[in-house]
C-alpha cells in the first residue's frame, strides 16, 4: 500500500487553465459593455461552466467582474431616470446650402417617456404602481362571507336568497 503524497505534491489532471491567457483590459471592456458572462465565454472560447470556475477560483477577477458589470448597470438604471424625466443635450446640425456648409449649434430636447417612467416607478415604488391590487371580500359590514347549503329547489332557494336580503 503507498501513503498518499502530500496535497502540493499532486499533479493535477487535465488541460492547463487558459485563464493566464485571458486579457483582464478585454474582460473589463466587455463586461463594461453590458456582455454576459455566457457571451464572454464564448469570446475567450471556454465553456460558462469555465467561466463560472475562475470567478470561484480567482476572488480578485470575480470582484472586479461585479464592479465592472455594476457599472455598465448604472449607466443603463442613469439613462432610464433621464428618459422617464426627459432630458436635453448640445448638439451641432450641420446643412449643405448652394455649396455653403454650415453648422449651427443647437440644443436637442428629448420629452419624458411614459413607458420609462411607468417602468421605473413600478420597480421602484411597487406597492404604489405594481398592476396586481390585491382584493378583500367580506361580508355585510365587513363581517364573513355567509353560504348557504340546500338541496332545495331553485325556486325556493330565490325564495331564500330574498328573504335574507330583506333582514338588512
Amino acid at each position: 500500500m503507498t501513503a498518499k503524497k502530500p496535497k502540493e505534491q499532486h499533479k493535477k489532471n487535465g488541460r492547463p487553465s487558459k485563464f493566464g491567457t485571458v486579457d483582464q483590459a478585454q474582460v473589463e471592456k466587455l463586461a463594461k459593455a453590458g456582455w454576459t458572462d455566457k457571451q464572454m465565454a464564448d469570446f475567450f472560447d471556454v465553456t460558462e461552466q469555465t467561466w463560472n470556475n475562475w470567478k470561484e477560483a480567482h476572488p480578485d477577477f470575480f470582484e472586479s467582474l461585479k464592479d465592472w458589470k455594476a457599472e455598465a448597470d448604472h449607466k443603463v438604471e442613469r439613462s432610464l431616470y433621464q428618459r422617464a424625466l426627459g432630458y436635453e443635450h448640445p448638439d451641432v446640425h450641420i446643412s449643405n446650402y448652394q455649396g455653403v456648409i454650415t453648422q449651427t449649434e443647437l440644443i436637442k430636447r428629448y420629452p419624458p417617456d411614459t413607458t420609462a417612467a411607468i417602468f421605473w416607478l413600478k420597480n421602484r415604488m411597487s406597492r404604489e404602481w405594481r398592476d396586481k391590487r390585491d382584493h378583500h371580500h367580506s361580508g355585510p359590514h365587513g363581517g364573513p362571507i355567509e353560504t348557504i347549503t340546500s338541496t332545495m329547489s331553485a325556486a325556493e332557494a330565490a325564495e331564500a336568497y330574498a328573504e335574507t336580503l330583506n333582514d338588512e
